[in-house]
């Protein structure tokens, strides 16, 4: 497993195919929940279809969560291989290493003992509370797992190689489809078919990705003392990561209140928040790829002091994540219900609500495109905490506060309350740009 130098050619091509992968590897693991909720809607009703949505849900939270701790590693291990820093970035590696493993006990642990409590907390309706628990529950028992494959990825990307978890989640991705019609069709387990099936796939890309790294060991830079607490390498880790993970745990909370206050409103609203959520989450890949390329690149030229290539690297990405997300915006508005559709096709309900939320929605996918690519690009030059600062602004002023005045100012529809995401990344974009301005000259000079 060489590692793969973003330092040298085309800036537009080297973003393509290291973005490609990195996408279809995004676009599986999404899919394992789209997956998950378009099947339990073929074989159940509005129920099953609100529990998996709000377990699945809370999946996409822990997931997002670790990869945006595991984004300190991706930054290091790709400066010090830009820097031409092996043996630095073997220690991280073996670092992150330790890192996660007793982050992901701790973390397992602590959602089994407060299951209850959290779906609890997310006011999920009383017809879906039973499925609602088995699903978390099994996915809480499967987030070793979870945390390893993201981590291992998060090792491959440092390294420039972004293909290796695609090739990994994509073989899973199609036992995970097949483990759901089997377990939610014939064997009707309902919401606990479906979490079984996504964590089985989980463990299944684990072991291919640990296979493949024990194949290749040889060519890792790593020894036994890498392996070792290394104070230093691991502040530098944390001290990217955890602002990652704090603001993208921010961001999923305010969808988690957001959607609490959907299931006040009853199992049919509840239903249509839920499965939105999920079309967006799968939506946003694209602008979520681009965060990601443009850190790992970005990071490899930061260390490499080609500053250039780093600016070139990130307006290149806003580009393709705003024209992208402007064409399934404009999608949105014409085939809202048909894409419902996919998910909920007996609950006409459940379409007619969930077409209006996701018709102003979608609007975030352009916006935040923005934001998203100035993260990336604060994260390759450890200035992660602005990342963090812009998004707990927008969480705090904009997206909780607004979707709850929504709610009470207009009860009957869920289209003004669509509009609170889009204008919280308003507030982000605004702040990055003028933060960019600021810091354009301090950065390059670092």
């Amino acid at each position: 497993m060489n590692e793969k130098n973003l330092t040298e050619g085309s800036v537009f091509q080297t973003l393509v195919r290291f973005s490609l992968p990195f996408l279809l590897s995004s676009f599986l693991q999404t899919f394992y929940g789209l997956a998950d909720l378009f099947i339990a809607g073929q074989f159940n009703g509005s129920a099953t279809i609100t529990a998996v949505s709000v377990g699945s849900q809370l999946i996409h939270m822990l997931t997002v969560i670790i990869v945006g701790l595991a984004m300190g590693s991706t930054v290091m291990i790709g400066r010090y291989v830009g820097g031409r820093k092996l043996k630095d970035a073997g220690r991280a590696i073996g670092n992150t290493v330790l890192l996660f493993a007793g982050f992901a006990l701790l973390l397992t642990a602590v959602l089994l003992l407060s299951a209850n409590g959290i779906l609890t907390l997310l006011a999920v309706p009383s017809e879906a509370m039973s499925e609602a628990r088995a699903y978390a529950m099994i996915s809480f028992a499967g987030v070793p797992f979870i945390v390893a494959y993201n981590v291992i990825s998060s090792i491959f990307r440092g390294l420039g190689d972004s293909k290796r978890p695609m090739y990994f989640v994509a073989i899973a991705g199609v036992i995970n489809v097949g483990l759901d019609y089997l377990l939610i069709g014939p064997f009707g387990m309902g919401a606990a078919g479906a979490a079984l099936a996504t964590i089985s796939s989980q463990l299944l890309s684990v072991l291919m990705a640990l296979a493949y790294m024990k194949l290749r060991m040889k060519d890792l830079p790593l020894n036994k003392g890498d392996f070792k607490l290394h104070l230093p390498v691991m502040k530098e880790i944390l001290s990217i990561g955890i602002p990652i993970a704090c603001q993208d745990g921010f961001i999923q909370i305010s969808f988690l209140v957001i959607t609490a206050i959907a299931n006040k409103r009853g199992v049919d609203v509840a239903a249509a928040v839920g499965i939105v959520e999920k079309v967006i989450s799968f939506l946003f890949l694209v602008p979520s790829a681009m965060l990601s390329s443009v850190s790992a690149i970005a990071a490899q030229n930061a260390g490499a002091k080609l500053h250039d290539r780093s600016k070139k690297t990130l307006f290149y990405a806003i580009t393709i994540g705003v024209v992208y997300s402007i064409i399934v915006t404009i999608i949105c508005q014409f085939q809202a219900e048909n894409v419902l559709l996919l998910f909920a096709k007996d609950e006409p309900q459940v379409i007619a609500k969930g077409a209006e939320y996701l018709k102003s929605y979608v609007f975030d996918c352009i916006v935040a495109s923005i934001h998203f690519c100035f993260s990336g690009y604060f994260c390759a030059y450890q200035k992660s905490i602005l990342s963090f600062i812009h998004n707990v602004l927008s969480v705090l002023l904009v997206r909780i506060p607004g979707a709850y005045l929504a709610t009470r100012l207009f009860p009957a529809t869920l289209y003004p309350m669509g509009w609170a995401p889009p204008a919280g990344s308003l507030l982000s974009a605004i702040f990055c740009i003028a933060a960019y301005m600021i810091l354009k000259e301090k950065l390059h000079k670092e």
